[in-house]
């Protein structure tokens, strides 16, 4: 991801903390913005008049004799609206920039392209609904960029055009689509996340009710009011639009709506096909073991994009075992550090694990972690676990202190932690990435929950907690990363000699 970003969104995290920073929650953001928009719309929807002849009255009526609530909830629909589509476009632009469209990303990338098009006829079509002069010209822009198409044996815009062109049949057709487009956009949203582990559909509570008191500020503050009532007979010289929703029909009239059209078809077939030219290398899979799975299930749980599946063994034993989707496996290791059979204290000379990385084997790790644990000396002596993804490492090793890098610090079996505290290690720090960085969403999280004692496989309760530390540094921040390891040290430092014995 570009620095500027980086830095952008590490700016924001010390004035709201990464759990309420809007850049790192913009999709659960979003979800939050479709359920105020569908909860507004109800109400408004309750009280609207469905008939060409009323609509326009019924708007003005909740807008002005109970602005109070029907005129407020009216603001708040639109605010969310445009909210909608500024976060969902920056959502677009933070995963491009972050490389987050390749090979295991690659469905959710896709997916989430038909949702900007779903989005935008969502809104364009409820800009229709007011029936005022507005929404007269966007019809009639709609419709002229459809006659491209050649769909009808008429053009669309006659439609529009003339006295009573627009009757409550059409007008109907209107109400339809404003129903229909939003429940095909929920049903996209919720396709788009079903190949990600423990998706996070819903912003935390400090976010959502700061979105919300934005939202109501604006609707007090500039509260939306209509323009003059539909006349197909006559269109203003100048209309205020919605430039968030309403770009296109601006780019079309200083084009041309078949130059609008090949926009739409590029950007959305560039989109589309983004993950199939980028470059890098294919991860190599995680295997599965079948002598040394128990069907236990913890790896399923783990994976951050739905790449092993739980079910019937197929050896004839009862029971269950897993498999892993190769197109969808991001080979973080994440779930070989969630297998129960992954642990050091296991008295066998080749250390097989019920599910690993062929590259990368739990086996490997212990083999590295003793030639570490043998190159400390002298006390306070700590041993760093450090994910490749986070702060540099390399300038952490020294005197007293050794590391052993990872991929993902979500693929550490908690009892490596004990077992290297009760192989010499005074102390261990586990080197992270930032929360909202982590390369494989859910490593850091995952890692913490674990030794907190609140997900399997848990550390020890006799582990003492004092000797152990999670320090959450990214890129770049490799002075952090070294102030934490003193800071350790220090603490260690303080304790009795027979602490560390």
């Amino acid at each position: 991801m570009p620095g500027l970003w980086v830095a952008f969104e590490r700016m924001l995290d010390r004035a709201f903390g990464p759990a309420a920073n809007p850049l790192r929650n913009l999709g659960a953001l979003g979800f939050l913005l479709f359920w105020v928009l569908a909860a507004s719309g109800i109400y408004l929807y309750v009280r609207f008049d469905t008939s060409i002849e009323g609509a326009y009255a019924s708007i003005q009526h909740l807008s002005r004799a109970e602005w109070y609530l029907g005129g407020v909830l009216r603001s708040v629909h639109r605010y969310a609206a445009d909210a909608f589509v500024v976060v969902t476009l920056a959502h677009l632009a933070r995963e491009w920039a972050a490389g987050r469209f390749r090979r295991f990303r690659a469905f959710s990338w896709i997916s989430g392209v038909p949702l900007v098009w779903l989005l935008y006829a969502s809104g364009i079509v409820g800009c229709w609904l007011v029936w005022d002069q507005r929404a007269l010209f966007s019809a009639l822009a709609t419709a002229q960029w459809l006659d491209v198409l050649g769909l009808g044996a008429e053009p669309m815009t006659r439609n529009f055009v003339g006295v009573g062109s627009v009757g409550n049949r059409l007008f109907s057709l209107f109400v339809f689509l404003h129903v229909g487009l939003p429940l095909a956009l929920l049903a996209g949203m919720w396709v788009h996340v079903q190949r990600l582990g423990r998706p996070r559909t819903a912003p935390s509570r400090a976010l959502a009710l700061g979105m919300l008191a934005m939202l109501l500020a604006a609707a007090l503050a500039s509260p939306v009011q209509s323009a003059a009532p539909a006349d197909p007979t006559h269109l203003p010289a100048m209309l205020e639009l919605d430039w968030f929703v309403l770009f296109a029909h601006p780019l079309m009239y200083a084009t041309s709506p078949g130059a609008l059209w090949v926009l739409v078809g590029v950007a959305t077939v560039a989109l589309i096909a983004l993950p199939r030219f980028a470059r890098g290398a294919a991860p190599v899979t995680a295997q599965v073991s079948r002598a040394d799975c128990n069907g236990c299930g913890r790896c399923v749980a783990d994976c951050p994009y739905q790449a092993v599946l739980l079910g019937p063994r197929s050896d004839g034993r009862r029971g269950w075992q897993v498999e892993v989707l190769a197109k969808r496996c991001a080979a973080c290791g994440i779930c070989a550090g969630a297998c129960p059979s992954s642990t050091p204290f296991r008295s066998v000379r080749e250390l097989v694990s019920g599910i690993d990385l062929p590259d990368l084997k739990v086996h490997d790790l212990r083999r590295r972690l003793a030639q570490a644990l043998a190159r400390l000396a002298g006390r306070p002596s700590v041993l760093v676990f450090a994910c490749a993804q986070a702060a540099r490492s390399d300038g952490l090793a020294g005197p007293g202190s050794a590391v052993v890098g990872l991929r993902c610090l979500g693929m550490l079996p908690p009892s490596f932690v004990e077992y290297a505290l009760r192989r010499g290690a005074g102390g261990v720090l586990l080197l992270g990435c930032r929360e909202g960085e982590c390369a494989y969403r859910l490593g850091t999280d995952l890692t913490v929950a674990r030794l907190a004692g609140a997900r399997e496989p848990h550390l020890r309760a006799n582990v003492p907690r004092s000797r152990v530390r999670v320090a959450t540094c990214g890129a770049g921040e490799e002075a952090q990363a070294a102030a934490e390891l003193v800071q350790l040290r220090r603490a260690l430092a303080r304790e009795p000699d027979n602490a560390h014995a």
